[in-house]
């Protein structure tokens, strides 16, 4: 229930409508004051009285007989709402386990499409740390709108296109066989990728030999595109392992070479609209009155670039899925690059420009520094998900050594792991990743958020299932815990208006800290039965939400640990 919404429609404060109020209600800091307060001060000048005036009309204004407010108080220009404990409890849990699995979800969506373009990654190249973000933060959108209700539509903008496969088809031809390439997967094709750069350091002509090879795979020469479709599928062969582990899954692999034939209508149409201009040879359009740079549409050469492939892409995706929203997942280091596409969009009068948002996100490091694919110092994201799982495994085995399914239990922590370490900061945030920190049982991460669910799951073997309880005075232990429990719903909400599902894993350990205080403070199997069956369930709905919040962050809860 919406406690906030239903004392809004009581407060009666001068000409302000409902939604106004429901607007300036904010949250005490402290619980004691209140569930909720309404600051007086703005309204001192229309009501030509002093705040606190107002706040003690206001109070004796609301409805005496209002069951779920227990108490109302003026304060220092504050009214102050207190909703009745047991109401709130019998309320919240009522919904949670009625909602299970769908305790949260909402139909705001109404079905309406969004589109989100994340992972992207290159083929042949290595599925590296640095891809992480833009993974587990586009699937984690991914889950959130259709928890939500909306219809979104994962896009894989695969890095198939440039003279990258040249050096490649170069590197095979002088260098590589079959048979090792088969073997080795990605890493023996990087390993030719780093050696064409360090030879061709030497002898130019390798570049040259490149650039010919590339026309060849554009001119459809059979060989050429038969080793190109070679090296693709080796690529998704690895890298869907990586998905598979992450749970990250997609609608559409459309890459950059989809968007060949798609380019000249967008061309065209820019050049009918006046918006092309000559400069330097090279075809482009100016944004200087925008404060920004030219976007070039078509090289010198009159190759196209990443911004000709982007708009004819943006295009493709209106027609194709009539988006609501169109979001790209991609680093903060593209954000000019993302602005210039939008504003030459808007300028070819595509409305729908305004729908299109760029979610930047901080990049990823390990402690040991930078990565350069052409050098070859890169750090696989498969050995970073394995090192974590094999600590995992390491720190399980010493806790709890005759645990069960140990290895299987050690995947779970060990990627959920991963995944909230990139997840937990704010989106912008450059984080460097460390093993040891992600993998704290007792700190901010997924491995204490899964061990409090398993500590809820085991009270729930030994007591069983809640039966019917009743609520009538509820401790402040349990009511943080409630409160807790009520906030899941507006937390997605907000999560999802402001693309960041860092609000998910704070509310999971938020969660996890209450319910944990909430069960060394309050006997739950040794209680009496009546307080014994309101905790059990308590204790049953926590377990619920933190797994809801955990699987839309693409994390799972082994039963035990």
């Amino acid at each position: 229930m919406d406690f906030k919404r239903h004392i809004a429609a009581g407060i009666r404060a001068g000409e302000l409508t409902e939604e106004e109020v429901y607007a300036m209600l904010a949250l005490p800091p402290n619980t004691e004051m209140g569930d909720f307060a309404l600051p007086c001060f703005r309204l001192a000048k229309s009501m030509r009285k002093a705040p606190a005036l107002i706040a003690e009309e206001i109070k004796n204004a609301y409805p005496a007989d209002d069951p779920l407010v227990a108490e109302v108080t003026a304060v220092n220009g504050y009214v102050n709402f207190k909703i009745d404990r047991a109401f709130w409890a019998k309320e919240t849990l009522a919904e949670v386990l009625r909602e299970r699995e769908r305790y949260g979800a909402s139909d705001e969506g109404g079905g309406r499409v969004v589109c989100i373009d994340y992972s992207s990654v290159n083929i042949a190249k290595p599925f590296h740390i640095g891809h992480l973000s833009t993974t587990v933060l586009g699937s984690a959108l991914y889950k959130l709108h259709k928890f939500l209700g909306y219809r979104p539509v994962g896009i894989n903008h695969l890095g198939d296109y440039g003279t990258q496969f040249g050096k490649l088809i170069v590197a095979y031809k002088r260098w590589g066989s079959r048979e090792e390439i088969e073997k080795g997967g990605l890493r023996a094709l990087n390993a030719l990728y780093v050696r064409f750069h360090k030879e061709a350091e030497a002898d130019e002509s390798l570049n040259d030999e490149a650039r010919a090879y590339f026309k060849k795979i554009e001119d459809k020469d059979e060989e050429s595109v038969a080793l190109f479709e070679w090296f693709k599928q080796l690529t998704l062969k690895d890298v869907g392992r990586i998905y598979s582990l992450l749970d990250v899954h997609f609608d559409s692999w459309a890459g950059e070479s989809f968007y060949n034939d798609k380019m000249q209508p967008v061309i065209d149409e820019l050049r009918e609209k006046g918006l092309l201009q000559e400069s330097e040879g090279a075809q482009i359009v100016d944004l200087a009155a925008y404060d920004m740079p030219p976007c070039i549409i078509l090289r010198s050469d009159g190759a196209s670039l990443y911004a000709t492939r982007d708009i004819a892409a943006a295009v493709y995706r209106k027609q194709t899925y009539d988006f609501y929203k169109c979001l790209y997942v991609v680093a903060y280091q593209q954000n000019l690059h993302f602005r210039q596409i939008f504003k030459v969009l808007e300028l070819m009068g595509k409305e729908w420009a305004k729908d299109l948002v760029h979610v930047a996100y901080g990049m990823v490091s390990l402690e040991e520094g930078a990565m350069s694919t052409r050098k070859g110092n890169v750090v696989y994201l498969e050995d970073v998900i394995r090192k974590c799982v094999e600590k995992a495994l390491s720190i399980i085995a010493e806790k709890n050594p005759s645990l069960e399914n140990k290895e299987q239990i050690a995947e779970t922590v060990g990627v959920g792991a991963v995944i909230f370490g990139a997840l937990y900061n704010n989106k912008i945030k450059d984080i460097t990743f460390s093993y040891d920190r992600v993998l704290n049982f007792e700190g901010e991460t997924s491995c204490y958020v899964q061990y409090t669910c398993a500590r809820a799951a085991s009270v729930l073997s030994k007591g069983g299932a809640a039966a019917a309880y009743l609520v009538e005075e509820v401790l402040p232990q349990e009511f943080e815990l409630i409160k807790r429990l009520s906030e899941f719903p507006s937390v997605l909400k907000d999560a999802l208006d402001k693309y960041e599902p860092c609000f998910i894993a704070r509310y999971a350990v938020d969660l996890a800290q209450a319910y944990n205080k909430f069960y060394f403070d309050c006997s739950i199997l040794n209680a009496q039965e009546r307080e014994k069956n309101f905790r059990l369930a308590l204790t049953e709905a926590t377990l619920v939400t933190l797994k809801n919040a955990l699987g839309l962050l693409g994390i799972g809860v082994p039963e035990k640990m």
